[in-house]
């Protein structure tokens, strides 16, 4: 039965007795086998004995069951098949109730599988799976390590936005590092299309009466304010439909900011949050639904939200008004100074209006623009407690965020309950290089603020945590850090946050990506495991090294880790190539939150250090989990 099909498939292709390689490329498409070109290059020339460059038929069938009939599949399949050659409807519902979790599969659920994934059509009249629809299923979205529901919005969207993880973005129109690097639209439209949520917006006078921005004394190119908000206009919702936060680091003088205010009016329109959801004053935050397709106002603001209500009849565009004691941008314009002490060329312009107290004057026509997201200076947790409104937020650097977690951590955790707080990076990180997000997500703050222009572990992480809830940039944050009367202590353990046990197998590896520093498409490849999250759960596995075998290495290594708060933990896999003389190189990664993993065998499909699909490149594992 599968021989006659697999004779039917190639048969046209054989007429002349022999393939290129052009015909073997098509010949797998025509399977619908996704391959790495290097691997079936590789294959091919090892199969073609008589340096020819044509294949027999022997010769292709042996390259497709390298391919596809990989050793870990024909155990299990074996395992489950009592002849060796099919899956019988009921043979493969025992295998996804015992193998899969999937606790209600009945005899129905296997018969849609085998329909759906079978290629031979006597085998699927019969109602039965072949090994190679049993490799397409286990190579499918289905066997897929991320949770097929969290691909979609599952999680109540109702709450007040303070109970949201939200996707952020520091210096956003960076492309490149902080001091010399070009300022581009490319860095808004980019992260937009990845789903983030908060931009960075770095406002100062520019010529002809045109705010620009720039990453301010530094020699980084400028762009007009207008392109900025055209570009947010054109891919605002495209990832997401939840509302977008612009947080306004504002430099310019109120004639500058009214020029800003108006092109935001202009461009934004309709999406512009310019007043609350009914015109009258609230008591809380509304929620991300409740603010689908608005684009929110994050600056500094004359007065209260209150006062911008009772002012709604009678503003006029024209009107002017200033605060006496609104500082330019927080604590953030101290760090930017630092970093421009330290590492701007002698010969740089001298830095005007950046003396520590330096106050920027806010314009009234965007003071009335700022709603839900009101600017205020951090002082502490306990003048926050007294003073801040619901509408306010707060913008502290990370090593002052470090601190706080370090010596009041329930103090942090019981202030984003109330207030959402914006985590960005310390000035003194001129090649734009990331902090660790984790230890923020961890007391609740909501915008953890990276350098998406920067990759690394800390924007996998960041990529890994926002692949829930359907990529929409907002993620529920945990009920014990939604809750008013909360105890949660990152750093104490003692109280139960629903622990488990997790068990991850490493099996197998599959047409792993050859590395940047081999001359072929050998590699020495080993996988490390890392769980991120509270302090207590934080931890590292490594397999051994399989060597020269990029194309299907065999592990078959387990680790067990205890998670104690598996509700913030992440789990990231490396697939790295020993290196002898040098530092390991990378060769591709996949992060998700631990509790969006599927149970069972499953694929981890790998991406490269921009987070770009490496496919067919994977891992095959088994997860297991369950409570303490």
């Amino acid at each position: 039965m599968e021989n006659k099909w697999f004779m039917d498939m190639i048969f046209d292709e054989f007429r002349d007795g022999k393939i290129n390689i052009d015909k073997t490329l098509k010949l797998f498409n025509k399977f619908e086998v996704s391959y790495d070109y290097v691997h079936v290059k590789k294959l091919f020339k090892k199969n073609d004995k008589q340096k020819s460059g044509l294949l027999t038929m022997e010769d292709f069938r042996a390259i497709y069951r390298t391919l596809l009939h990989r050793p870990e599949f024909s155990e299990l399949f074996n395992s489950y098949s009592p002849n060796k050659k099919v899956l019988t409807a009921a043979n493969l519902a025992d295998f996804l109730k015992k193998e899969q979790f999937e606790l209600g599969a009945d005899e129905r659920r296997a018969v849609s599988l085998i329909n759906k994934y079978e290629p031979i059509d006597e085998a699927r009249s019969k109602k039965e799976m072949t090994i190679e629809g049993f490799v397409r299923y286990m190579l499918s979205e289905e066997c897929n390590i991320f949770k097929q529901e969290h691909k979609s919005i599952y999680q109540d969207m109702s709450h007040p936005m303070c109970d949201y993880f939200i996707n952020s973005s520091h210096n956003t129109y960076l492309i490149q590092d902080q001091l010399i690097g070009p300022s581009h639209l490319w860095g808004y439209a980019n992260s937009l299309k990845k789903g983030c949520r908060c931009v960075e917006i770095d406002c100062w006078d520019g010529p002809n009466e045109e705010p620009v921005v720039y990453h301010g004394h530094t020699l980084t190119s400028k762009i007009t304010f207008q392109n900025v908000i055209n570009v947010i206009h054109k891919h605002a919702f495209e990832a997401s439909d939840y509302p977008i936060v612009l947080s306004l680091e504002n430099h310019c003088s109120p004639p500058q900011q009214e020029k800003m205010a108006a092109h935001m009016l202009d461009i934004l329109r309709d999406t512009l949050c310019t007043s609350t959801l009914d015109d009258t004053m609230p008591s809380a935050l509304p929620s991300p639904e409740e603010l689908k397709f608005k684009i929110l106002i994050k600056n500094k603001k004359v007065g209260t939200l209150e006062d911008t209500l009772q002012r709604r009849g009678e503003r006029c565009r024209g009107q002017t008004g200033e605060t006496e004691d609104t500082s330019a941008s927080e604590e953030e314009d101290d760090a930017k100074g630092h970093l421009l002490k330290r590492a701007l060329p002698k010969k740089a312009p001298p830095k005007k209006d950046k003396d520590k107290g330096h106050k920027v004057k806010v314009a009234m026509l965007l003071s009335e623009l700022v709603i839900f997201t009101a600017s205020r200076k951090f002082v502490s947790f306990e003048d926050s407690r007294e003073k801040q409104k619901f509408y306010q937020n707060n913008s502290i650097g990370e090593v002052k965020g470090q601190k706080l977690i370090k010596k009041k951590a329930p103090d942090f955790v019981s202030h984003t309950v109330r207030f959402i707080t914006r985590i960005y990076p310390k000035g003194t990180r001129t090649d734009s290089s990331n902090y660790d997000p984790q230890e923020f997500w961890n007391v609740g703050c909501q915008m953890v603020a990276l350098n998406f222009q920067t990759p690394g572990v800390q924007m996998d992480l960041l990529n890994g945590k926002f692949l829930d809830n359907g990529g929409c940039g907002f993620v529920l944050k945990p009920e014990f850090l939604r809750r008013r009367d909360t105890t949660y202590d990152p750093h104490q353990m003692a109280a139960k946050y629903s622990p488990i046990t997790l068990t991850i197998k490493i099996i197998s590896g599959y047409q792993l990506p050859p590395s940047n520093l081999s001359k072929s498409n050998k590699a020495d490849p080993l996988v490390k495991v890392e769980i991120h999250g509270v302090p207590a759960d934080i931890a590292k596995h490594q397999t051994s090294v399989i060597k020269n075998n990029a194309l299907n290495p065999q592990w078959n290594e387990t680790f067990t880790f205890n998670v104690h708060v598996p509700d913030l933990a992440l789990v990231r896999f490396v697939v790295e190539d020993q290196m002898a003389l040098t530092s390991n190189d990378f060769l591709g990664q996949f992060t998700l939150p631990v509790l969006s993993m599927n149970k069972g065998y499953r694929h981890v499909p790998l991406v490269s250090k921009l987070g770009v699909t490496l496919k067919p490149a994977s891992l095959f594992v088994y997860i297991w989990y369950f409570p303490q």
